[in-house]
């Protein structure tokens, strides 16, 4: 055997070592259903493989397009599209550039948007909500990335941050980890700005997943929204919430400070505003789910205690259901 194959023998024995030696000491010490105690066992890598074990699923033939079975159609030329895929008797004959486009062998495109904005590093009792939205972003591409989907990485916070194009390439899921484990939460929500910025970014119909508490004007969110449907992209959105977010638990007089402007704080007697909190929160997220389905956007919300393995769930059993489009 040469080796780079004993090299990589050796790697895989010490990977699977790993996760089983992980799997015993979190099922002693760490829940596999506790987002908090997952946190503090390890890096994004490893507790991703614990929670996707078990959500792996079959492969079936896609009807979106990408590039490597069967010929579809002609498409023009976009400044990143492989050189190699270009029609060049079409461009003989029009002296414009096309691309052929094939029906893939994978499910998807998925496009992961994961909000980085202040008001995510709010965390409470538990880990804080751009914790749980990266972990949560991390196990959805390595589950799509074992089916061979094509898997990419956008974050944002009032403007686009990061970005790395979708590809089923094990490596290119190694660089959206290392993205995700330096992301910070910072400046303000722009939701429905990026939205705009990105969607021309978004040429071939594809799954876009957004991993956002949705603070934002829910008609501009939804405006955007419905444009990306428009264009025929599947859309399913994970609002992600804290439980004092939720169930506003305080009773003692409280200073509450803004994670998105700096400057602005202000002290409150909780039993004052509770209720009113309560019922505008509850308008807000009945607003956002109500607006979400009139545009045939899949909306779903969890708090940072669910366990991960209820939105992998979720998002499998979305991906799955008769009349899906």
């Amino acid at each position: 055997m040469k080796a780079r194959g004993v090299r990589s023998l050796c790697f895989l024995f010490f990977t699977n070592h790993l996760i089983s030696k992980s799997h015993r000491m979190l099922s002693h010490d760490a829940p596999l259903d506790d987002p908090t105690a997952l946190a503090r066992f390890g890096k994004l890598d490893v507790v991703t493989r614990l929670v996707v074990e078990g959500f792996m699923m079959g492969q079936h033939k896609s009807p979106f397009k990408g590039a490597s079975v069967e010929f579809v159609e002609h498409r023009q030329y976009y400044p990143g599209d492989e050189i190699r895929h270009i029609d060049w008797r079409a461009y003989g004959k029009t002296g414009k550039y096309y691309v052929k486009e094939f029906e893939e062998e994978t499910n998807l495109r998925c496009y992961l948007l994961l909000d980085c904005s202040g008001s995510m590093a709010y965390a409470g009792k538990t880990l804080s909500k751009i914790d749980y939205a990266r972990q949560l972003a991390a196990a959805l591409g390595y589950l799509l990335l074992r089916q061979r989907d094509a898997v990419g990485l956008i974050t944002f916070d009032s403007k686009r941050r990061d970005f790395i194009q979708p590809s089923a390439n094990p490596k290119n899921f190694g660089q959206m980890l290392d993205i995700l484990e330096e992301a910070r939460p910072r400046n303000e929500t722009a939701i429905s700005t990026v939205l705009r910025e990105v969607q021309p970014l978004i040429k071939r119909r594809s799954l876009v997943v957004l991993i956002s508490d949705c603070f934002d004007e829910p008609e501009a969110l939804t405006t955007t929204l419905k444009q990306l449907r428009h264009d025929r992209h599947e859309v399913l959105l994970f609002q992600v919430v804290t439980p004092e977010e939720e169930e506003f638990p305080f009773s003692k007089p409280t200073q509450f400070r803004s994670l998105e402007r700096r400057g602005h704080h202000q002290l409150v007697d909780p039993h004052q505003l509770r209720a009113r909190y309560l019922e505008q929160y509850q308008e807000f997220c009945a607003t956002l789910s109500r607006q979400c389905g009139s545009v045939n956007v899949d909306y779903l919300k969890f708090r940072t205690t669910d366990a991960y393995h209820l939105a992998l769930g979720a998002f499998l059993n979305q991906r799955t259901r008769p009349g899906r489009k």
